[in-house]
């Protein structure tokens, strides 16, 4: 959650890669997290949303952790792994609110998609299909 760059997105890339799947140890550091995501650079946002994502994540940080992965897809600028990263998170909250895929159709639109290699708009394409059927 530091600034400390670039120890601090390092920090979350260990903290991810030995962490376990929703690590009780991690669920009460939760608001923090998602709290500062939005201040983060891309690679530590990434990092952030890549542990958020391994945690069951209650649903009143859902709202918020929705509308920073909006923010973040929608900047077309913004590397490509970080907004993929946050187009995942999206689809695994829609997966758990079905209601909200009406929300996200425009997210899809060539300008959003076009700054993707080839190889990402695959894996999004087969994401889509997971959550419309």
């Amino acid at each position: 959650i530091s600034d400390n760059q670039p120890f601090a997105w390092r920090s979350a890339w260990l903290l991810w890669s030995c962490m376990e799947d929703n690590d009780q140890r991690i669920k009460k550091h939760i608001k923090s997290i998602v709290k500062s995501i939005k201040t983060k650079k891309d690679g530590h946002q990434r990092e952030l949303l890549k542990i958020l994502y391994k945690l069951e994540i209650e649903e009143k940080y859902e709202g918020i952790l929705f509308g920073t992965c909006l923010n973040i897809w929608e900047e077309i600028n913004k590397s490509p792994s970080v907004r993929f990263t946050a187009l995942k998170f999206i689809l695994k909250i829609i997966k758990n609110h079905p209601e909200l895929l009406d929300e996200i159709v425009f997210l899809m639109q060539d300008h959003y998609l076009e700054s993707l290699s080839p190889g990402i708009k695959r894996s999004i394409e087969r994401m889509m299909k997971g959550v419309t059927h």
